[in-house]
């Protein structure tokens, strides 16, 4: 599939020059076809210039463009949305919250917390999709700082569970990435369940926890034995996770255990939209419509099983 051509930085900055485009193109985004009250599904409203709120004429609820989305009871201007969403989405290698902070001149805290808004709408998202066809699965391990240790003095290990779908052409299509604590058959059987469609393909090593983990006839689960001299069997896997390991070094320069599944969930969600460029602004913005927030206390204070 060719490439698409992807807006330039330029084109962005001349659509969205005023805090009215960007209102106008998020009513656009959010009602495609006109209002439609998230209530009672009324299409007939009326406008609170004064408050910023849109009132249903059937059933009187008053609701803002933000409302229900991960911007919502935001204090920020929705053009530094945009252009955070817009950073968030255009590179690869992703963007730092200290670059965030300078470019949008907002808090470190501003910052981190909006990225983290935008990494959980790329991950719920993402969740609906299943992996179908041929899938490789395997596991890895990434190396992190000990919480409340110095850099340089020692890591901790995060395993986690990859699977990769592959097209008609044998190519890598769509990722998917969980932090796990352990790689036992039960912890292997539930991710499938949840991440790969009935039917499906798997292959993977020929470890005996894979091989108990389908023995149930699910999935047809095709295991091979490892071989440093095979460089084709789950090559598209190791070339994902080696970039996921690069992604993360050169950004993040290392990431803590409580928010690893979020970063995941950035690099594949980019992953599995490389190849609509031109589309990728709309497609995260429709993402964070359609995400409810989450808060900077429950960002800092919430267990590392609901990071994302």
């Amino acid at each position: 599939m060719a490439k698409q051509a992807t807006m330039t930085l330029l084109e962005f900055q001349r659509k969205f020059a005023t805090e009215e485009n960007c209102r106008e193109h998020l009513f656009t985004i959010r009602w495609p076809q006109g209002f439609t009250c998230p209530r009672c599904g009324h299409t007939e409203y009326s406008y609170h210039s004064t408050r910023r709120l849109y009132q249903c004429k059937g059933c009187a609820h008053q609701t803002s463009l933000t409302a229900g989305t991960v911007m919502e009871n935001t204090k920020l201007p929705l053009q530094k949305w945009f252009w955070a969403i817009f950073m968030a989405d255009r590179d690869k290698r992703g963007v730092s919250a200290m670059r965030l902070r300078r470019e949008l001149s907002v808090s470190y805290k501003c910052a981190w917390t909006v990225l983290h808004k935008i990494r959980k709408a790329m991950g719920d998202r993402d969740g609906a999709y299943m992996l179908g066809g041929i899938v490789e699965l395997d596991d890895s391990c990434f190396g992190g700082p000990k919480p409340g240790g110095k850099r340089g003095r020692g890591t901790e290990k995060t395993e986690v569970l990859i699977g990769v779908s592959l097209d008609e052409n044998g190519r890598a299509g769509f990722a998917k990435m969980r932090v796990v604590e352990d790689v036992k058959s039960e912890t292997l059987a539930v991710f499938a369940d949840e991440t790969i469609a009935e039917g499906a393909k798997i292959s993977s090593d020929a470890l005996s926890s894979y091989i108990k983990a389908f023995k149930d006839g699910t999935f047809t689960h095709e295991p091979k034995k490892f071989d440093k001299n095979d460089e084709t069997h789950l090559k598209w896997l190791h070339t994902i996770v080696s970039n996921t390991k690069s992604f993360i070094a050169g950004t993040y320069h290392g990431l803590d255990v409580k928010h690893f599944q979020s970063y995941l969930n950035e690099f594949c969600y980019r992953l599995n939209r490389r190849f609509f460029p031109n589309e990728l602004f709309d497609r995260l913005l429709c993402a964070c419509i359609s995400t409810d927030t989450i808060t900077y206390k429950q960002l800092v204070s919430s267990p590392i099983a609901e990071t994302g």
